[in-house]
């Protein structure tokens, strides 16, 4: 083979590899836009905010799978945080690390007990630029779960919250509540039964303690809210969480009047619009 017939090959092979760099830099960098524009309509943005869920008592993270679908389909990320449920001072910091690790724009959910942990926890965090209540405490400075779960009448949880006693690191004994068999009509009474029996054989116990931890902070006071109202709800009496959102001053308070206490499980699509709303009124 000539010298020239060689120069040629090598630089037709040169110029087929730097054509196919190209392209394929070209296809990383439209694969990057997609994903910065997942979404449709209205709802197309460079930035989307992350979408934190914090689950409550009687429950573990898999509680939001169906909200998470409605809210992936939709282009946004979802971080489920698994809640300790030791009560304020464990789970406030832990969830607090959490938000420290996200980089970017943060909605803030959380369902029942879980409201009183991101009340805590956002406080002080610039990345958190919405709260979502979802039947969910929203305690103020000082107050306890124990003293809002009685300051109306209508939950139901107490009989048949079983206790279990367990060791704590340091020797002393705790207790564990954990949501019985029975627990159906007070807790999830909208959702099928063979439902119920997997939530509450994978159910996460809390410790009883949890309700006379006082809150330290309340983040609602700077940060934005929004809150749903389950009108059916045998856990925290819909009255009280209508005035918990009303003091906070929530942008936006949906109703779903035939919900229990689970309504990120019996309406999840009902939840992710609320949560849409806030991550749109701050994008």
């Amino acid at each position: 083979m000539s010298t020239d017939v060689s120069r040629r090959h090598v630089l037709a092979a040169g110029a087929a590899l730097a054509g196919a760099a190209a392209l394929m830099a070209g296809s990383e960098g439209t694969a990057g836009a997609a994903t910065s524009t997942t979404g449709t309509g209205e709802e197309k943005s460079k930035v989307k905010p992350t979408i934190v869920l914090v689950h409550g008592g009687y429950a573990d993270s898999s509680c939001w799978n169906a909200t998470i679908g409605e809210l992936q389909d939709k282009g946004y990320t979802t971080v489920c945080a698994a809640n300790p449920l030791r009560g304020i001072p464990t789970d406030a910091p832990y969830i607090a690390s959490l938000l420290d690790s996200i980089s970017g724009p943060v909605v803030l959910v959380a369902h029942s007990m879980g409201g009183t942990v991101i009340t805590n926890a956002a406080a002080g965090k610039d990345n958190v630029k919405a709260l979502v209540y979802i039947a969910a405490f929203a305690p103020d400075v000082g107050e306890t779960q124990g003293e809002l779960i009685t300051k109306f009448p209508g939950s139901e949880v107490g009989p048949v919250s079983v206790p279990v006693p367990y060791t704590k690191a340091d020797g002393t004994t705790g207790t564990d509540l954990y949501l019985s068999k029975d627990g159906q009509a007070a807790f999830a009474a909208d959702i099928p039964t063979a439902d119920f029996r997997v939530l509450q054989a994978t159910q996460r116990p809390f410790d009883a303690d949890s309700f006379v931890f006082p809150t330290t902070a309340a983040a609602w006071r700077t940060i934005p809210s929004w809150g749903l109202v389950a009108g059916r709800d045998k856990a925290i009496p819909p009255a009280c969480e209508r005035w918990m959102y009303s003091r906070a001053n929530a942008r936006k308070v949906v109703e779903v009047p035939r919900s229990s206490h689970v309504v990120m499980i019996s309406h999840p699509k009902v939840v992710a619009d609320l949560i849409r709303d806030a991550a749109k009124a701050i994008s």
